[in-house]
């Protein structure tokens, strides 16, 4: 056995029991509600099932989106996908935090939808005052057409980590001591639509959305906002608890343990398919600082 396999044998139960654990803690989620407006799609989006489901739509003349009540300074942020089946290129359902106007920051994830049978993308990026480019992207090791899957976001003064069923996959530090702007100042809305991005989405836009499939559906549920609310100028936080799985303390001195780190490095190692920081290409002049310090 390669040293890759065995590295992939040994960590594959541990995603497994991860995505247990976070199928479980989410089980006492929010409310749409409660906790969501719809924004746009003249009635494609809907909430379901006395506001525990909710839906968003595509067709071809307009997709559909949905944004939080609250908008949030730090905090862990968990939502549950179960994205577009079948053909879904050209597709695109967004899932971030952003703050508004030109100098905003912003925490994404993106899902890239292709054709029947093959993975989707999951694009990642942070803005920091305006400044994106920061890019990357993952196949996923499960389909995430079959069943609801957990993405969270840890936002916390040091850092922000991207998770997928509480498996880290990404982290960008607080690097301002190296002139690396953070986002910590600037409250978010929790902003999530489903659109038609067939000019760049699929292949660079070589596969164009399949009408004929319309309408496309991603569902969500399980919603949780652990996390500072702001309210008035101010942030209120809930009250500190410990999360689970590996790591210490709460979410706002969140660190990731030894066994995290070796997750997220499985997945880097194995599912990465894009890192700006390795773009040398794009980045002729030198690599983003961030980049070279981490």
């Amino acid at each position: 056995m390669t040293s890759s396999a065995m590295a992939n044998a040994l960590l594959l139960p541990i995603l497994a029991c991860t995505l247990l654990a976070a199928t479980v803690s989410t089980a006492a989620a929010g409310n749409f509600n409660n906790d969501i407006d719809i924004t746009w799609g003249n009635g494609r989006a809907k909430v379901l099932n006395k506001g525990q489901l909710l839906t968003l739509s595509l067709d071809r003349a307009s997709g559909s989106g949905f944004q939080s009540k609250s908008e949030y300074l730090f905090g862990k942020i968990d939502m549950q996908l179960k994205l577009v089946p079948g053909n879904s290129a050209g597709t695109v359902t967004a899932y971030y935090l952003s703050s508004q106007g030109p100098t905003h920051d912003e925490i994404d994830f993106e899902f890239l939808g292709n054709l029947s049978g093959d993975p989707y993308t999951l694009h990642t990026n942070v803005f920091t005052q305006g400044k994106g480019n920061r890019e990357m992207q993952f196949k996923l090791w499960f389909d995430p057409t079959k069943d609801f899957h957990t993405y969270s976001v840890i936002w916390n003064p040091q850092q922000i980590i991207f998770m997928v069923d509480g498996t880290p996959i990404r982290v960008f530090r607080n690097l301002e001591t190296k002139g690396v702007a953070f986002p910590k100042s600037q409250a978010m809305r929790i902003y999530s639509s489903l659109w038609n991005a067939d000019d760049w989405a699929t292949r660079g836009g070589l596969i164009k959305t399949d009408w004929k499939n319309a309408p496309f559906i991603a569902s969500y549920r399980s919603f949780n906002a652990d996390a500072c609310v702001w309210v008035a100028g101010r942030s209120r936080c809930p009250a500190a608890r410990k999360m689970g799985g590996g790591g210490a303390g709460t979410w706002m001195d969140y660190q990731m343990d030894v066994t995290n780190q070796k997750r997220m490095l499985w997945v880097q190692s194995n599912y990465m398919i894009y890192n700006y920081c390795a773009d040398r290409k794009r980045f002729p002049q030198g690599l983003p600082t961030e980049c070279t310090v981490n």
